[in-house]
């Protein structure tokens, strides 16, 4: 039996293998590694890009040690460990999946994609993720990957005697996976001078956040968030006081004894209720530890380090719809109870009858649901993405803005385009139905144009070309934003009186 810490701390959480005749074999500095052809195009999944986490809990991951043998990368890799986990997990999850035409020595672009799941949940193995599609749409390569998560990756533990970088290891994780990139994707058919990072909600959350960490900087040139809405990062007194909590609830007395725990007993008391927002499980993400991250995303400013990396930022018109599925779908929101039910969801601390009767007079024909969709909507998830626009506009950082408008056709349409729609879309795999968009012609053509938009801004920098119409970088006079429906258009400044209704009040992050 291969023991997999020994020989396979190489590459791996699968076994070392001969090659297959006709299988793709790359060579990367560590190693080769065997591949599979799908559908014409090469496969390799579950590449290892950093040393088992287990031996160093909470700090900085290692590169690998090099391998000898060919290394199976056929299958995924484990994700980190994580509550409500639905594929195999293990401290040893740094691997990452490579999607390439051809390893001919090509200078494709790379699209690196970040997974969503807030910074706690998720892999890089989602089959909404893969990349088959738009290697075949854009000739590009795409690469997806797993990384440290929940207190595993952001525990905020230097100030109780843990690791100077422990709060943000999540992100130096995706660090060491860049520079994977940039030293091993030119063996297969990337361009390591031309790599674009991507990424939905918490992943979004992760491409804004390495756009303010110098170290992760120099190693991508273009960057797209969808519903990635963060502003800000936790603060570091908020971030020690979660994982004070988190603590407690392993029974672990200092962070010596929770780094020797058995890792199902972290998990589990990564459930404990957040101390902060008193809802959910404890609240770990990317934080402001003055060491790996000295700013926040988008406060006070857009970085203006950052300035010249070009980005596309977008949202889905009906955010929320993900998270009140099942009180949308039951309609049974009235007048009377629409107040409490819109008033939990509220970010932005505006009155909510103020609201409700704003909202009523503009849209005279809206149900209660509908008003509930949208003000909960424009009051929570809709915010960060404008204030990421508008800081880039004043500093005259090319940016261009999305909203996807086309709604899912579930429950006949109430759920309207929600959060997590434009995954299949931009990934132009809609005929899965977890990506819940259909797949009739319409939807299939919307998918087109949004995932060849994201492979001109890989390209060239720049999204617009083929069938789009001219798509206008954003800008505070004009506020010209895309809209993704059955008709695409640009429109100026969409929803304008629900931006000002809410430009009253300030956007603070719950429990930042």
């Amino acid at each position: 039996m291969i023991d997999r810490r020994g020989v396979l701390a190489g590459l791996s959480a699968v076994p070392l293998v001969a090659a297959a005749p006709g299988d793709p074999v790359a060579t990367t500095r560590c190693g080769r590694v065997r591949g599979l052809r799908e559908g014409g195009v090469l496969v390799f999944r579950g590449i290892r890009y950093g040393a088992d986490t287990a031996p160093r809990r909470f700090q900085r991951a290692l590169p690998p040690t090099p391998w000898s043998d060919i290394a199976d990368a056929t299958r995924y890799g484990p994700a980190s460990p994580q509550t409500k986990a639905d594929e195999p997990t293990s401290e040893d999850c740094l691997f990452l999946n490579v999607w390439t035409p051809a390893l001919d020595g090509g200078r494709r672009p790379v699209m690196v994609y970040l997974h969503g799941g807030a910074h706690a949940h998720g892999s890089g193995s989602d089959p909404l993720y893969d990349g088959a599609n738009l290697v075949r749409r854009g000739n590009v390569v795409v690469v997806t990957l797993n990384h440290r998560l929940a207190g595993l990756g952001y525990a905020h533990l230097a100030d109780l005697g843990g690791p100077a970088e422990s709060a943000n290891v999540g992100n130096l994780d995706i660090i060491l996976a860049l520079t994977w990139v940039r030293d091993n994707i030119a063996a297969l058919g990337g361009d390591p001078g031309r790599v674009m990072i991507f990424g939905q909600s918490g992943g979004g959350a992760k491409v804004v956040t390495l756009m303010a960490m110098a170290q992760a900087r120099p190693l991508f040139h273009a960057a797209a968030t969808m519903s990635g809405q963060h502003v800000t990062a936790i603060g570091p007194n908020h971030a020690t006081e979660r994982a004070r909590a988190w603590m407690a609830a392993t029974g672990a007395k200092s962070v010596a004894e929770l780094a020797a725990l058995p890792i199902g007993r972290l998990v589990d008391a990564m459930a404990t209720t957040d101390p902060y927002e008193r809802k959910g499980e404890i609240s770990f993400a990317s934080t402001l530890d003055h060491r790996t991250l000295t700013r926040h995303p988008f406060y006070p400013d857009a970085p203006r380090e950052a300035a010249h990396i070009p980005l596309i930022c977008g949202n889905t018109r009906d955010e929320t719809g993900y998270w009140l599925g099942a009180t949308l779908k039951r309609g049974d929101t009235t007048w009377d109870n629409l107040p409490e039910r819109l008033g939990r969801e509220m970010v932005k601390d505006v009155g909510v009858t103020h609201v409700i009767d704003r909202y009523r007079a503009l849209y005279p024909d809206r149900t209660p649901g509908q008003i509930l969709l949208a003000a909960s909507t424009a009051a929570r998830s809709w915010p960060g993405h404008l204030i990421q626009a508008e800081e880039r506009a004043k500093i005259g950082a090319a940016t261009w803005m999305y909203q996807l408008d086309y709604p899912s056709p579930e429950a006949g349409g109430v759920l309207g385009a929600f959060h997590t729609l434009d995954i299949g879309l931009v990934f132009d795999n809609t005929r899965l139905p977890a990506a819940r968009t259909g797949n009739g012609p319409d939807v299939r053509a919307l998918a087109g144009r949004m995932a060849d938009a994201f492979i001109r801004l890989a390209r060239t920098g720049n999204p617009n070309g083929g069938d789009l119409p001219e798509w206008p970088q954003y800008d505070l006079a004009r506020r010209g934003t895309m809209l993704f429906d059955r008709h695409v258009r640009v429109e100026d400044d969409p929803r304008r009186e629900e931006r000002l209704l809410f430009a009253v009040a300030p956007y603070v992050k719950p429990g930042g």
